[in-house]
């Protein structure tokens, strides 16, 4: 055989390899830390709109931040961002991943209800171990526009842990645990078994290759769904981190509070919290198809 063919055959069965190759547990922990690097400033936002009872908007919000504390307050609570990411996420992606490669054999279809019921699964327990990095992000997120008095001034998400261990003990740690844990379920749900699904649907067409745009369109259609499925439980459960002690009486009274503003009391910040969480599912998918593709485990012959 001439040697350009032989190149030409080795290249495109080192090309078909890579394409099969297995995410490691750690690359959705991974992948979603960086995605939050970049998208951190408008999660901020997000937060902000939900917990403010003024109607202001997302550009005054930004004005008010930059103005009073500088451009570096936009990422205020960022280690306890990461420190969520690599928690809660790190979990639910290893716990998706495994659990599919436990029930299925390797070139198998998954069935779309078989990864919705994965993923809610993977997605309880992932919000649930996440839960107290959550609530320190949403805290030290929340600081800037307090007024200096009333900040908890929390140094970093380790520092804001220990504090509230120490000051508020391990009940208030949890503070919003089970709305962050059904917030996580319709989350994954709506991020990993669509983004599965529809990046399945996209290759079966022909017109897409396992590539950066396939990712990419999958990535922002998931994005568009889980915002959507997640936006009411997402903004109890702020308002439920935020809290002080005594505040609310229940998460009865929490709904009614919202419940003040209308029905769409329970979508404030849906617009930049889908310009934060859509950009973020797709980076966090590139990402983590290019650590796959790059770093995978090739799939063991048996």
């Amino acid at each position: 055989m001439p040697i350009h063919k032989l190149f030409c055959r080795e290249k495109s069965l080192s090309a078909m390899a890579n394409k099969a190759r297995i995410s490691k547990w750690y690359f959705g922990g991974l992948a979603s830390a960086g995605a939050a690097c970049f998208t951190h400033p408008l999660d901020l936002l997000k937060v902000h709109l939900q917990t403010q009872q003024k109607k202001l908007s997302v550009g005054r919000n930004v004005v008010n931040i930059v103005r009073s504390q500088g451009v570096l307050a936009l990422y205020s609570g960022l280690s306890a961002a990461l420190l969520r990411q690599l928690t809660y996420s790190t979990f639910r992606f290893a716990a998706y991943e495994a659990a599919k490669q436990q029930l299925f054999s390797p070139g198998q279809p998954v069935p779309f209800h078989m990864k919705m019921l994965i993923a809610a699964g993977s997605g309880a327990c992932g919000g649930l171990i996440g839960s107290p990095a959550d609530m320190i992000n949403v805290r030290m997120q929340n600081d800037v526009i307090l007024a200096p008095d009333k900040r908890r001034n929390y140094k970093h998400a380790v520092d804001g842990l220990i504090r509230v261990l120490r000051e508020e003990g391990v009940r208030t740690l949890f503070a919003g645990g089970t709305t962050a844990t059904a917030r996580a379920i319709l989350m994954t749900v709506g991020q990993l078994s669509f983004y599965d699904q529809v990046k399945q649907t996209l290759l079966r067409t022909g017109y897409f290759a396992d590539d950066v745009t396939a990712h990419f369109t999958a990535s922002l259609i998931a994005g568009g769904i889980a915002t959507t499925m997640t936006q009411p439980v997402d903004v109890i459960k702020t308002v439920t981190m935020n809290a002080k002690q005594g505040e609310f009486r229940g998460m009865w009274h929490i709904i009614t509070h919202t419940a003040k503003l209308g029905p769409r009391g329970f979508f404030r910040g849906y617009v930049p919290r889908f310009v934060r969480l859509g950009p973020h599912t797709v980076l966090m998918f590139v990402f983590l198809e290019q650590l796959r593709l790059n770093f995978g485990d090739l799939p063991s012959v048996s």
